[in-house]
């Protein structure tokens, strides 16, 4: 029969609530397991870097710094390429361009007939008659393309829609709808011809001959 100290009484028992921890075998009975790592346990175990401390950065490969160097250069070629041509916009072009006055020699040095020596040069052609020296300027007047002179043909043929014209410049053939002007001449004080391109004179269909008037030709 057991004693009364051994019989606990039935209204008073005792429940263990503490976690039960797994023992691992092998592990003596008196040692106590480690309890789990938690987040925060982890994070503590982390090392704090400290204030002020200088964290090196991997430098940047040799390739990619010639890479931007290749960009930039592109960039500012493009920048300084846009800037000439903004400039060269508002500069005036007449600068360049060559002057509408100049001299081609005196009337002795032209023979009877058509000289297309200043072809190339001027656009022009000098032509000398009997009794007067005149320039034509080489231009069709059909749409501006430039004649060719037909010596043995003794006219000037137009290769872009066939206009023809005489040794004197006046249209007779093809679409041409007027004479070719001509340019203004002069002799200087040295007895030299100079030919004013700016200032031409013409003969409009229907329309008064400005062929005879001062400065379309040279008196001989």
């Amino acid at each position: 029969m057991d004693s009364p100290t051994d019989q606990a009484p039935a209204d008073k028992v005792v429940t263990d609530t503490s976690p039960q921890v797994e023992t691992p075998g092998g592990t003596p009975p008196g040692a106590k397991p480690a309890p789990p790592k938690t987040p925060l346990t982890a994070a503590a175990a982390r090392p704090v870097a400290k204030p002020g401390a200088v964290v090196e950065s991997t430098p940047d490969p040799p390739v990619n710094k010639m890479r931007r160097r290749i960009i930039w250069s592109a960039i500012a070629a493009s920048l300084v390429a846009y800037f000439l041509m903004f400039l060269r916009f508002f500069l005036p072009r007449s600068i360049l361009e060559p002057s509408s006055t100049f001299r081609i020699g005196s009337p002795g040095d032209y023979a009877l007939g058509v000289d297309t020596k200043w072809q190339q040069q001027y656009r022009i052609w000098v032509t000398k008659t009997s009794d007067r020296l005149f320039v034509i300027y080489a231009v069709c007047t059909h749409l501006g393309c430039t004649p060719d002179w037909k010596a043995s043909e003794n006219k000037f043929k137009c290769p872009c829609h066939g206009s023809g014209y005489d040794s004197e410049g006046v249209n007779f053939e093809g679409p041409a709808p007027r004479p070719m002007d001509r340019a203004h001449v002069e002799l200087d004080a040295e007895g030299q011809i100079q030919v004013d391109l700016a200032r031409l004179y013409a003969w409009p269909k229907g329309e008064a001959n400005k062929f005879d008037e001062k400065g379309a030709y040279i008196p001989l």
